[in-house]
């Protein structure tokens, strides 16, 4: 990487099972990410003040509630009103098949679903990073991984 990039982890909404998103910040340090975590149990508007108060430049959310219907189209609206519209945004959990396709048309970039290795994933973020231009940040690359990470 050509820069070190800061990528916020969240946990938003009312899911408490943190162990994976805590496991994919650490896969993103140690793949020379500079990762802060919010926690358990963040509204999406603390999810975009966080992104926005950090300057991130991506925001990985994980739900495992069912409700990512409603949670990421919130982050999507909250950052593009905070002016952070070029976050790049992805996500991971339990998300059924049927709805990766819609939060893609709202501007998810990727999902990552159980059996997603770390590989796949750091690797994604990296080349996305690396796809956008210079200065704007506004281009993202598909997934391309073949272990359940979905673009």
């Amino acid at each position: 990487m050509s820069r070190r990039y800061r990528v916020v982890v969240a946990k938003p909404g009312l899911d408490g099972h943190d162990r994976g998103a805590k496991v994919i910040a650490r896969a993103l340090r140690d793949a020379g990410f500079e990762v802060i975590y919010t926690g358990l149990h963040q509204t999406p508007e603390q999810v975009a003040e966080t992104v926005v108060q950090e300057d991130a430049d991506a925001v990985g959310l994980s739900l495992l509630s069912g409700a990512h219907m409603t949670l990421f189209p919130r982050v999507l609206d909250l950052l593009r009103e905070k002016g952070a519209g070029d976050v790049l945004v992805f996500g991971g959990g339990i998300i059924p098949d049927a709805d990766i396709p819609k939060l893609k048309e709202l501007g998810v970039a990727a999902i990552f679903t159980p059996g997603a290795t770390m590989a796949s994933i750091t690797e994604w973020l990296t080349e996305a990073f690396q796809a956008m231009p210079a200065e704007s940040g506004d281009a993202a690359p598909a997934a391309e991984s073949g272990d359940k990470g979905r673009s």
